[in-house]
């Protein structure tokens, strides 16, 4: 409960200090570096090694592909029904198709299942969710934005990406019998820097901008992002006879808030940012409810 205390203190701390103090320049960007270069390659360096090899654990990565693709066919369709722009396609693709699964989903996993919930997060992210973004999300936004995309480009910002280095790093180092116990304790420190300047930053970005006309969107984009994507991710699971922790971590990853950087990626290519911005303050607040009760449903929670 301390853990979970922790998401809401940090979230609120940001959000008071964006309305009532005088921060430096380039503090969301900065802090952004950190967490993104350097506290989660830690984390994920630290975390990998101690993963089990589990045939199972393809689920939790399915999970985020299904919830990616299945936002993309379900707007793509609602959109020829009621005439929306591609922008606005576009947009909830992103927003609600990509979780925010390492700065929100990586703290709320450890504080609802500890490290070994941690650890298959991490699974679900990285193999998961930012390939989704790396690939998937950029395709779509130069799709529905109008703009070409590169497939070495696409390929460069993978393999370049210092989570995903440290994830290929982190199996390697995990077949050989792990790190020493010196190095790992420094890297879980660096790590542990992860859940309040994340939460921090997410405080000191959260925007909610809602209008008439981005209601029925709103609606519709955080109904698939918060209950209907987790409630087919968990047939897919229950269907293929997934269990326990990998079932739960699987599910809730997928009932994650919208990532801040799809909502960003939006922005970029100008894919209704507003609309985008709304999305994600609103799920950020409803995530911080709807992921915990959910927990209380699923077999390990």
């Amino acid at each position: 409960m301390s853990a979970l205390l922790i998401l809401f203190a940090c979230l609120a701390l940001g959000i008071l200090c964006r309305r009532f103090a005088r921060l430096p320049d380039g503090i969301v960007p900065g802090i952004n570096w950190w967490v993104l270069n350097i506290a989660l390659p830690s984390l994920v360096l630290a975390l990998v090694p101690h993963v089990t090899i589990d045939v199972h654990l393809w689920f939790p990565v399915v999970g985020m592909y299904v919830t990616f693709f299945g936002a993309w066919a379900l707007f793509a369709t609602l959109g020829r029904i009621f005439a929306w722009s591609a922008a606005r396609i576009g947009c909830l693709t992103l927003v609600c198709g990509l979780g925010n699964t390492s700065f929100m989903g990586y703290p709320m996993m450890e504080a609802l299942h500890g490290k070994a919930g941690l650890s298959v997060a991490v699974i679900a992210d990285q193999l998961g969710c930012f390939p989704m973004l790396a690939a998937g999300g950029i395709v779509v936004a130069s799709m529905y934005s109008g703009r070409g995309a590169s497939v070495a480009a696409i390929v460069r910002r993978v393999l370049t990406f210092p989570a995903f280095v440290s994830l290929v790093v982190g199996v390697a180092v995990g077949l050989l019998g792990g790190w020493p116990e010196a190095v790992e304790k420094v890297m879980l420190q660096i790590g542990a820097t992860l859940t309040p300047l994340a939460l921090f930053s997410v405080g000191l970005q959260f925007r909610l901008h809602l209008q008439r006309d981005q209601l029925g969107a709103l609606v519709t984009g955080l109904g698939w992002k918060l209950l209907f994507a987790p409630l087919v991710v968990f047939g897919i699971g229950i269907a293929a006879g997934i269990g326990g922790l990998t079932l739960t971590v699987g599910v809730l990853q997928a009932a994650m808030a919208p990532m801040i950087s799809a909502a960003i990626l939006a922005d970029q290519y100008d894919l209704e940012p507003r609309l985008a911005n709304t999305v994600l303050g609103a799920g950020i607040l409803l995530c911080l409810v709807t992921v915990p009760l959910g927990n209380l449903l699923l077999p390990a929670g």
